[in-house]
């Protein structure tokens, strides 16, 4: 019975000095890690931007296969959030602030743990240099598990090294995978639709479009509007010299509506009009491409654009069906100008008794 007191007595002793030492240990880290990715700043920050992303690229996300992930609402900017639960734990993760194509601010959970992280994009030759750094105190469970480990430096490092390494594979492939194709002229067929409409800075397009289409989506759940298609953006006017472009963010619907005073979501009717249309098959950081290749196809086979609108993009594959942006499916329609046709008097060259005027229609 002493032996049994005396080897009590002992884990007793060694686990209060076990606690005694993890208390005793700084709870406050600071990490930074950096890493060149191979593509743009702004593809780059849209990625990150997005939480619904994280699962291809953050490491305790890929790793962990029993892994159940929830987003809010929005999943892209100030205010997104996304939770998590797996066999390394639970934690929560929220935007706190953004600066557009320069850096990310959050605000992270980690089993009782509380830290702050800050994506910085920054152009380097032959890519983008990206930076997570990260600062906060750990819980009393935390630190036992990483001294345990190695410390939170190792623990921590490695899962950042990991996750910019998954990063910077994912989007090599997802984002550089692309094709584009010249379908020629088709005639677009018209659509009621709800849209909203702003002028925005050509850049933070795709930011805009994925915060409005749900918004409009929900709108028709809401009010038992029943959809007819794919959305699209109809690009009113598009200029790179100032950066900015009028557009109108839309849903098509079956039967036209008529919304409420003061809506910021209004309703309207596309006609049908020909068009060059061309079909971008990748990431949509390549519509730029896929318009001037309209216009080569215009301007090789001297057709007269038609004015009234820039073009049309209609989302056939988006994030909204498949997250994988080498899958996505982009029709653009760049509107020309319908060839009419006039009847061409054929003239008489001899006399006939009852005389007639043959026409034949051709192009002009």
């Amino acid at each position: 019975m002493k032996i049994l007191k005396y080897i009590f007595l002992l884990l007793l002793l060694s686990f209060i000095s076990f606690s005694v030492f993890i208390a005793t240990q700084k709870g406050h880290f600071s990490i930074e890690k950096s890493k060149i990715i191979h593509t743009s700043k702004s593809n780059l920050y849209n990625y990150v931007n997005d939480y619904q992303n994280w699962e291809d690229f953050m490491a305790f996300m890929v790793e962990d296969t029993t892994i159940r992930i929830h987003f809010s609402k929005t999943t892209i900017g100030k205010g997104a959030k996304s939770t998590w639960e797996g066999t390394e734990g639970k934690g929560t993760v929220q935007t706190f602030s953004v600066k557009e194509n320069d850096s990310i601010t959050q605000k992270m959970d980690l089993d009782g743990s509380k830290f702050n992280t800050t994506w910085i994009f920054k152009d380097t030759l032959g890519g983008t240099k990206v930076t997570l750094k990260s600062k906060g105190e750990m819980s009393f469970s935390y630190k036992i598990y990483t001294v345990l480990h190695g410390g939170a430096t190792r623990i921590i490092g490695n899962v950042f090294e990991k996750s910019l390494a998954n990063l910077d594979k994912s989007l090599d492939y997802e984002i550089n995978t692309y094709s584009i194709k010249e379908d020629g002229i088709v005639k677009k067929l018209g659509t009621p639709y709800l849209k909203q409409s702003f002028t925005s800075k050509i850049s933070s397009i795709v930011k805009n479009i994925r915060i409005v289409f749900p918004k409009i989506i929900d709108f028709c759940k809401q009010n038992n509007i029943a959809l007819n298609g794919k959305p699209f953006v109809i690009y009113h006017t598009y200029d790179e010299k100032s950066g900015l472009a009028k557009i109108s963010i839309c849903i098509p619907i079956k039967e036209a509506i008529i919304t409420s005073d003061g809506s910021d979501i209004m309703s309207d009717q596309l006609e049908a009009f020909p068009a060059i249309k061309v079909t971008l098959k990748g990431d949509y950081s390549h519509s730029k491409e896929a318009l001037a290749k309209s216009k080569s196809y215009l301007n090789r086979n001297v057709i007269t654009p038609d004015s009234k609108i820039s073009h049309l993009e209609v989302f056939t594959i988006s994030k909204l069906d498949i997250k994988n942006p080498s899958k996505w499916k982009t029709e653009l329609y760049l509107p020309i100008k319908q060839k009419n046709t006039t009847p061409k008097v054929v003239p008489v060259t001899e006399k006939i008794s009852n005389p007639e005027t043959e026409t034949n229609s051709s192009e002009i």
